[in-house]
């Protein structure tokens, strides 16, 4: 993980979950059709950047014998040293930047991830939280549950966010009722799901 020297200067953190090629690209788990988010995602990048906000991409990042594949019929994806494990082209650039922290995980909940726990310690003045990606039934749903847990676990007041037009799911007109429970999902338990106004 990169260093950033002061977390604590801020209040806001844009993360970015699994905009990878192993999901929009190429690869078992991929499908093209999560790139229509693409878009969106640089608009809030860029408004994220504006307010001074911290931006994490979070990057799906397996060993070639990762144990989750298991649960995903051994579908071997996003094998570290492989281009699947990299962001996607149209957000690399954003990656580089010196607001930006990128993240590997090993499950399907950036909260797992030892390098995100440490920044979230660190950053201990975060006081709203804003997320876009893939997949929204899996490692979306699944990390922003685990975090907001987190900040009720510590009593911190942090207003979390997920922008519906910039998360996507693989093979969605199939996996639709899971989407919709997701969505309802975070509702339920605080979690505020917002569009841009057209």
């Amino acid at each position: 993980m990169k260093k950033i020297k002061n977390l604590e200067v801020y209040e806001g953190m844009l993360i970015v979950v699994d905009m990878i090629n192993g999901f929009a690209k190429e690869g078992a788990l991929h499908d093209e059709a999560i790139a229509r988010i693409i878009p969106r995602q640089i608009e809030l990048i860029k408004e994220a950047r504006a307010k001074g906000y911290l931006i994490v991409f979070v990057k799906d990042t397996h060993d070639k014998d990762a144990v989750e594949f298991r649960r995903f019929n051994d579908e071997k994806h996003s094998v570290r040293g492989t281009k699947e494990a990299e962001v996607v082209d149209e957000l690399k650039p954003y990656e580089d930047e010196d607001d930006t922290i990128s993240i590997e995980k090993n499950s399907t909940s950036f909260m797992e991830a030892p390098d995100f726990r440490e920044l979230i310690a660190k950053a201990n003045n975060i006081k709203r939280v804003e997320e876009v990606g893939c997949c929204t039934d899996i490692c979306v749903f699944n990390g922003i549950m685990g975090l907001a847990n987190y900040y009720d676990q510590w009593n911190r007041k942090v207003d979390i966010i997920v922008h519906e037009d910039a998360i996507a799911t693989f093979d969605e007109e199939n996996r639709g009722e899971y989407v919709a429970a997701a969505k309802r999902l975070m509702k339920l338990q605080g979690i505020n799901l917002v569009s841009k106004k057209r």
